[in-house]
């Protein structure tokens, strides 16, 4: 069983209501791209990818954040939704390491989900177990960040269950970097948001669209 201190431990931080009314209603905006990307990150992202979550950071040393889901559609992209979040508690990083408190800058696939609640009816492989459990001796607002994860495939094995501990490029990478429910505070390294948010995500993202989250500070993410 992996330990989960890398996603979301922290000495700090308030409670967050776990469903908050913060969903926003959909868009109606059809666009060329997603907005906000800029050529280095956009040419990563894959031809064949229809679904795009894009996490834009309010800046690089902080920890609050918007997720927006865009879907293409022929040959436009269409924002879905978008919701408050949470990202690591010191903000971004392109070269991300073990305990930096600092979400990695990139993109990545998205193919594996799982928690502690059973199946709310993802299309994505999900993995229910009690070993996603966050540790009690956590403050108590942490306890439920890992009721409903998607692991975001930065240094993981795609294709396995989100807390596999297998890390490719080695520990000193970190890893565990999951999008998980809030706490209403920054993280260790993941992307939290509201239960809602977590439930539409996994119902949503679809492997047969190959999806992927785009993520980093808007000035990164624009560079």
């Amino acid at each position: 069983m992996m330990s989960v201190a890398a996603c979301g431990s922290s000495d700090h931080g308030s409670a967050a209501s776990r469903d908050r009314s913060d969903d926003t209603q959909p868009h109606k905006t059809v666009l060329k791209r997603v907005p906000g990307v800029g050529d280095r990150l956009w040419r990563q992202v894959p031809a064949d990818s229809r679904q795009v979550v894009a996490v834009y950071g309010a800046g690089k040393d902080s920890p609050d954040s918007t997720v927006a889901l865009f879907t293409k559609h022929g040959a436009v992209w269409k924002q879905e939704r978008s919701w408050p979040a949470h990202n690591g508690r010191k903000g971004w990083t392109a070269d991300h390491h073990e305990g930096d408190l600092r979400s990695p800058v990139g993109v990545f696939t998205l193919s594996d989900a799982g928690g502690v609640l059973a199946d709310p009816g993802a299309r994505l492989p999900y993995t229910r177990s009690s070993a996603f459990q966050a540790p009690h001796y956590w403050k108590k607002a942490y306890w439920h960040d890992f009721d409903y994860v998607i692991a975001i495939d930065y240094n993981r094995v795609r294709g396995t269950a989100p807390n596999d501990p297998t890390r490719p490029q080695g520990q000193s990478k970190g890893g565990s970097i999951w999008l998980h429910m809030d706490h209403g505070s920054g993280t260790s390294a993941c992307v939290s948001q509201s239960e809602s948010a977590m439930r539409y995500l996994l119902r949503t993202l679809d492997p047969r669209l190959h999806p992927v989250v785009v993520m980093g500070d808007k000035a990164e993410l624009k560079a």
